[in-house]
């Protein structure tokens, strides 16, 4: 899977992605065009976006490029790891904190946390907005979280 970005069922999981973003914060995260442009517009930001859905161990549902590189995980790979891997263990009481605010807020926008990629590398995420992902009838299907900054931090 080396571009998804035209292909029907990741088209309508990026306009989901781009519509509850709207929603939740009143402005547009891209420039919209088609939902085709959409798709590959937001797969190419040079900014992270992931998303998962509701599974009671949330699995990664999307991931962007900026995302991909980040992680340092092929994307078909990244999109079967459970959300809660992508964090350190002793960092994961504070990511579900920051999940259950989201749910209750319907976003946040001012998380920093310790994250870690496939190769080791543990990174700072700075200011990243977290939103809930809702369908055409109103219903959470997932969240989804954006950023442009990270610091790298040494190894454990």
């Amino acid at each position: 899977m080396h571009n998804p970005t035209s292909r029907p069922e990741w088209i309508a999981g990026t306009q989901v992605l781009l519509d509850s973003w709207e929603h939740h914060l009143g402005r547009p995260l891209i420039q919209r065009q088609s939902p085709e442009s959409d798709s590959k517009t937001l797969f190419e930001v040079p900014f992270v976006v992931v998303a998962h859905g509701t599974e009671a161990d949330p699995i990664l549902s999307y991931a962007n490029l900026a995302a991909v590189q980040l992680w340092a995980m092929p994307l078909q790979e990244l999109l079967k790891t459970p959300s809660r891997k992508t964090a350190e263990p002793i960092h994961r009481d504070e990511r579900s904190d920051l999940l259950r605010r989201t749910t209750e807020n319907g976003f946040i926008d001012d998380y920093s946390g310790i994250r870690i990629s496939s190769t080791g590398q543990r990174f700072r995420i700075h200011q990243a907005t977290v939103w809930n992902l809702i369908d055409g009838d109103g219903q959470l299907v997932g969240q989804a979280a954006a950023f442009s900054q990270w610091t790298n931090l040494p190894s454990a």
